[in-house]
């Protein structure tokens, strides 16, 4: 996985726009680190019909389906949606609002959700979490990841000068919520996730890129 491109709402700290704005095909960087967790995660609960919640410009979801899952991928973004469409047209790809109901035919329907540095940027996090709950079927596994945020590393960024960069306040479509440990697992024990598990990705544990948490729906 040699890529590693920013969509132009990442890249600009200074943004306004009707939503995320994907310009580019191919993975991003935080791909490298959750793509194989990811993977692992969804094959130790056997997972095959697997859906992406955020799946943006497509690249994570059409790798999942290369490697053998039957994937279904949504997103808000107009613009990611059709990146997705065009360069990868054997995989199904709808464009809806997260935060709505899903369709009946979502409702049960799936062995594992995905959902990958997303959850940061909704108001109203729950939602994604509801989403991801009705989407699966009783013992079904859901795996979330989302940037790392703990004592250590929001003391470095202090220090280092880097909170706008890092949360960047003035971009729509940016980051609006910031998650530890016990945030994120509190979420999944919320809403009846149950052998829930937790692990950091890139750098060193206390100054970690993204954490990854996993939970099977209870029946």
């Amino acid at each position: 996985m040699r890529e590693n491109i920013r969509a132009r709402t990442d890249r600009e700290l200074v943004s306004a726009s009707a939503e995320f704005v994907w310009d580019k095909s191919g993975h991003t960087e935080v791909h490298r680190y959750v793509a194989g967790p990811i993977i692992r995660l969804l094959r130790d609960a056997n997972a095959r019909r697997v859906l992406d919640l955020g799946c943006g410009n497509g690249a994570l979801t059409a790798l999942l389906a290369k490697r053998g899952f039957q994937m279904t991928g949504i997103d808000c973004s107009g613009s990611g949606i059709a990146l997705a469409r065009a360069e990868f047209p054997t995989t199904r790809f709808e464009q809806r609002e997260l935060l709505a109901p899903l369709e009946s035919e979502h409702q049960g329907a799936y062995d594992g959700v995905i959902s990958v540095e997303v959850i940061e940027h909704l108001l109203l996090p729950r939602k994604l979490m509801q989403a991801a709950r009705v989407a699966l079927r009783p013992r079904g596994v859901f795996v979330l990841t989302t940037p790392f945020h703990g004592y250590w590393k929001n003391l470095a960024l202090a220090i280092a000068g880097k909170f706008d960069d890092h949360w960047h306040p003035l971009r729509d479509f940016g980051h609006v919520k910031f998650f530890s440990r016990e945030t994120i697992t509190s979420l999944f024990e919320e809403f009846g996730f149950v052998d829930c598990g937790f692990e950091t990705v890139g750098r060193i544990p206390a100054l970690a890129r993204s954490m990854i948490v996993s939970g099977r729906r209870s029946a």
